[in-house]
C-alpha cells in the first residue's frame, strides 16, 4: 500500500480544513515547496496536492503546484476544481494523475474524452460522500447518488483509480471509515485510496487490511501522530 501526504492550499499556504469547512482552517505553513520537499525526502510514494481555492471557487493555486511538481521526483496527483478540459489538460502537463469530482458526475461523456486523451489510468475519480451518499463543489451539493453504485458505474466505464473519502471524517482524526472502504475496496478492477480519519500508525495498518492501494496522510501528518516513516514500516 502506497503512503501519500496531502498539501491543501489556500492563499497560497498549507493548511488543513476541519470536514472541508473553510471556516475551520488551520494554517502549517507559508512554504509549500519545503513543506512538499520534506515529504519526498522523508519517502513519501507520492504526494496529492488539493488547490482548495480551486475547489470552493476563490481563486487558484496552479501556478504554485506546478512549481511544487516540477521540484520533485516522485509522482504528483492533483485535486481540486478541476471542473473543464482546459484546465485538466495544463494540469496533466506537469502532474502525474489528476483528480476528478464534480466534473465526474456533471458530465460523463466529456469524462471519457479527457480520459481516453490521457490514459484512464491517469485519472483519479473523487468519490466523496456523506453516509454512502457522494457529494461535489467542495462538498456543499449532495447528489443523492449511492457512493457503491457511483464506483460500479465508473468502473464499467473504465475507470480504475478512485479516491474515497467520507467527509465526516476529514480531518477530525477520529480514525477512517472503514466499512465503505471495505465494500469500495472489494468491487472488482479498482484501486482505492483512503482518504478522512487516520489518527496514528494503527489507522494505517488497519487501512491496510481492507486492501487499499493507498492511503492519504493528512492532519495527523502535520500534528505529528503519524510519521512518513512509520506508516512505511507498517505497509512493508
Amino acid at each position: 500500500m502506497k503512503i501519500i501526504p496531502a498539501i491543501d492550499l489556500m492563499d497560497g499556504q498549507v493548511v488543513r480544513l476541519y470536514k472541508g469547512d473553510p471556516k475551520q482552517k488551520t494554517v502549517y505553513s507559508d512554504d509549500p515547496v519545503s513543506i512538499a520537499k520534506q515529504w519526498e525526502e522523508d519517502g513519501a510514494d507520492m504526494l496529492h496536492i488539493v488547490d482548495l481555492d480551486a475547489t470552493i471557487g476563490t481563486g487558484s493555486n496552479l501556478d504554485l503546484i506546478q512549481k511544487i511538481s516540477q521540484e520533485l521526483t516522485i509522482p504528483v496527483e492533483i485535486a481540486g476544481g478541476l471542473r473543464n478540459e482546459s484546465i485538466i489538460d495544463r494540469a496533466m502537463s506537469f502532474a502525474t494523475r489528476v483528480v476528478i469530482g464534480t466534473l465526474a458526475f456533471q458530465n460523463k461523456e466529456l469524462l471519457q474524452i479527457i480520459a481516453k486523451k490521457h490514459t484512464f489510468s491517469k485519472i483519479v475519480i473523487s468519490v466523496d460522500h456523506v453516509d454512502g451518499y457522494i457529494v461535489t463543489h467542495g462538498w456543499q451539493e449532495n447528489t443523492k447518488t449511492p457512493l457503491l453504485h457511483a464506483i460500479n458505474e465508473f468502473v464499467e466505464m473504465g475507470f480504475t483509480e478512485f479516491l474515497l473519502t467520507n467527509v465526516s471524517k476529514d480531518g477530525t482524526l477520529e480514525g477512517p471509515d472503514l466499512e465503505f472502504l471495505e465494500k469500495a475496496c472489494a468491487i472488482e478492477k479498482t484501486n482505492v485510496i483512503a482518504s478522512g480519519g487516520i489518527s496514528n500508525v494503527n489507522d494505517v495498518s488497519n487501512v491496510q487490511t481492507k486492501n487499499a492501494f493507498a492511503v492519504i496522510l493528512g492532519k495527523a501528518l502535520y500534528e505529528n501522530k503519524v510519521s512518513i516513516k512509520e506508516a512505511k514500516q507498517v505497509v512493508n
